[in-house]
């Protein structure tokens, strides 16, 4: 079992605190993954995982054992890291196998794990090969296969995507998910990017300075952002965030306009495909078309409203319209995220 929970685990440096009041349970098997800023200690977390970086206060347990003291070799945890690492003077077959080279097995011992990995991600025609023959994308997934030849109780990835261009970032990212699916392992994954989130994990823990603020599926914290920090941070493109004042069941906006809202009301977020062009004869906010991007399935429609501010809609297919067109916007029923002065969701 690679089940992991953190009880009130905090890290600081010196005076310096870092992480605080980390309180977390990462099933076995499951996908979890760390989102936030720089700097919001997401990185540090999973180095505490890995026994890379001490544990300051609190608790940390694998499979029910603590963990606190337990030397990185022994806590059978294999770790990809956003830089390949790769000796460039070894085959791929080695470096994959060089873990195992590490711990004296064997030659005859290596080559089957070796195979396996490679097979599982498609290098088995470039195991002879160095890294400066491979590829950006090849290259990552040697890296993989030095994980994988370990067969750790739970992997551990660093914002491992970063250094791709967007094309291998988009292959690399079904590469780690059908990889998860085949082999069911418990894996912790860092990044800073909100599609990887979304679509990797089977539960996202968004972090912001230090603390934890949300934790649940993709579609949940999208849905249900717990604050206003959630609601900003994820999603692409990010939530509309206008504020107002209350004012008779509802938040009045610098414009005059009256969007339905719960009591203590200070902000409104709508997401951008939850804004539209406001159908004949519903009011809307009056707004200037100021940049129309045309993305094929959809248009991106960035826009300015007097007393408001930029305002982003984005609707299906393509609208015949230009920049410094004077256009009404409208929220769907129900789709309205309300904040109060705390930044926390009503």
């Amino acid at each position: 079992m690679a089940d992991m929970r953190f009880s009130g685990v905090a890290k600081s440096y010196g005076r310096t605190e870092v992480l605080r009041d980390i309180d977390l349970e990462v099933a076995d098997g499951e996908f979890v993954v760390l989102v936030g800023p720089s700097g919001c200690g997401k990185s540090t977390l999973l180095r505490m995982i890995a026994g890379l970086e001490p544990i300051s206060a609190g608790e940390f347990t694998i499979g029910g054992r603590r963990m606190n003291d337990v030397a990185p070799r022994d806590r059978d945890i294999a770790m990809v890291f956003q830089s390949y690492a790769l000796y460039p003077h070894m085959s791929v077959a080695r470096n994959m196998g060089f873990p195992m080279e590490i711990a004296r097995r064997p030659k005859t011992e290596r080559v089957g794990p070796v195979g396996q990995a490679a097979e599982t991600l498609g290098l088995t025609r470039l195991l002879d090969r160095l890294p400066k023959a491979l590829s950006g994308g090849q290259r990552q997934r040697v890296a993989m296969g030095r994980a994988l030849v370990r067969e750790p109780k739970a992997f551990l990835f660093d914002e491992p995507l970063s250094n791709l261009d967007a094309a291998l970032r988009v292959e690399m990212r079904l590469e780690i998910a059908r990889l998860h699916q085949r082999l069911g392992t418990t894996t912790v994954y860092v990044t800073h990017d909100q599609v990887e989130a979304m679509t990797l994990a089977d539960r996202i823990v968004v972090m912001n300075g230090g603390l934890i603020q949300q934790v649940g599926s993709p579609m949940d914290l999208y849905d249900r952002p717990a604050n206003r920090f959630v609601a900003g941070f994820i999603g692409s493109p990010t939530m509309n965030l206008v504020a107002g004042t209350a004012e008779g069941g509802g938040l009045r906006l610098g414009d005059g306009t009256l969007w339905p809202a719960p009591p203590g009301t200070v902000e409104l977020g709508i997401r951008p495909e939850h804004l539209s062009l406001a159908p004949t004869g519903v009011p809307g906010v009056r707004a200037e078309l100021q940049v129309v991007e045309r993305l094929g399935s959809d248009t991106n429609l960035f826009c300015e409203v007097p007393g408001v501010g930029p305002l982003l809609a984005r609707v299906n297919g393509n609208v015949d319209l230009s920049p410094g067109a004077v256009i009404e916007l409208a929220p769907e029923d129900g789709r309205l995220h309300a904040f109060d002065a705390g930044g926390g969701r009503l």
